[in-house]
């Protein structure tokens, strides 16, 4: 096991934090990466006998992962549209009184839109009042 920094003969080595395939070109060379990610060597024959079965897997399951991403993006759609529509419906049902609060005198607007409705009662009056022409 080595670590990033060590210095290494050239070839294959899997980084075992980032689960990534590492080149170490020419004779010898250092291990990039930051301090403390561990390295294993793998070996040239396993690397060209992996490679074509690791593609030919990759094929197979690709049209699963296009699928399988198609539908994590629209239950997430579906969620979220179900939160905003929960939030809105919370809106309407939440009662609109609020504890420790007093209205003895009536809610502010009150007394404006019943003096308003009161003048346009009167108005109504004086209208069907007034003898037609």
């Amino acid at each position: 096991m080595m670590t990033a920094g060590t210095l290494v003969r050239g070839g294959f080595y899997f980084n075992r934090d980032k689960l990534d395939l590492v080149t170490v070109s020419g004779k010898e060379g250092l291990l990039p990466g930051a301090e403390g990610q561990r390295f294993l060597r793998v070996p040239v024959l396993a690397v060209v006998l992996l490679a074509p079965v690791l593609g030919g897997l990759f094929v197979m399951f690709m049209p699963f992962i296009g699928f399988a991403l198609v539908f994590q993006h629209l239950g997430r759609l579906m969620l979220a549209g179900a939160r905003r529509t929960g939030r809105a419906l919370a809106s309407v049902v939440a009662p609109t009184w609020r504890p420790g609060e007093a209205y003895f005198a009536g809610k502010e607007g009150e007394k404006k839109q019943a003096k308003e409705s009161a003048e346009a009662k009167a108005e109504a009056k004086t209208d069907e009042d007034k003898p037609a022409n």
